[in-house]
């Protein structure tokens, strides 16, 4: 993963400095704090660089950025009880920070805040498409370099050679153990990092 090029939500940036999200609004509005401001929106966005020489000129604990090093995992399924299953387990590694949505919309929305590095989806999920999701996120800068697992319990070998081709990087049939997953995320991360 290229550092220089990660960016943060001023969410983000309030956990790492261990200040209220409005503080560090605050320290982007007067300019203390730079970055830029998502386009048709008021969200802000810090550039890491950026934070890192704020947190520098200001005197800020640099220990803070040691909660950047999990890459950032979403999942995405319309079971509950699979996706708690999931992310806890995940979480349980330590290797891993992870979210989860039961939609298509409720991963848009998670996506936009979260900027996880990888999503592992089920590609049977009503507006969920392959290619419209990997043109979604290939069209944002800020998504651009997100990794797509596809999973799914009617995975066939030209489902498999499909979701490839449409851009996903790995895809794992249902059911499988947290072994498996591991292995897979491990291996995309390995790929990205």
């Amino acid at each position: 993963m290229d550092l220089s090029k990660q960016v943060l939500t001023t969410g983000q940036v309030a956990k790492i400095c261990r200040v209220a999200p409005r503080t560090v609004s605050k320290w982007f509005d007067t300019g203390q704090l730079r970055g830029y401001r998502i386009p048709g929106s008021k969200d802000r966005r810090i550039p890491l660089p950026q934070l890192i020489r704020f947190m520098k000129a200001y005197g800020i604990p640099m220990d803070g950025l040691k909660l950047m090093d999990k890459p950032r995992a979403l999942i995405v399924d319309e079971d509950p009880d699979l996706l708690q299953l999931i992310a806890r387990s995940l979480e349980e590694t330590g290797r891993f920070e992870t979210r989860v949505a039961e939609s298509a919309f409720e991963a848009g929305a998670v996506v936009s805040e979260f900027h996880p590095q990888t999503i592992v989806t089920d590609v049977d999920i009503p507006g969920i498409s392959g290619r419209v999701l990997t043109r979604w996120l290939a069209a944002r800068a800020e998504t651009r370099d997100t990794v797509l697992v596809g999973m799914s319990a009617s995975m066939t070998e030209t489902d498999r050679q499909a979701l490839l081709q449409e851009g996903f990087a790995e895809t794992i049939a249902k059911p499988f153990s947290i072994r498996q997953l591991l292995a897979v995320l491990d291996n995309v991360v390995a790929v990205t990092a």
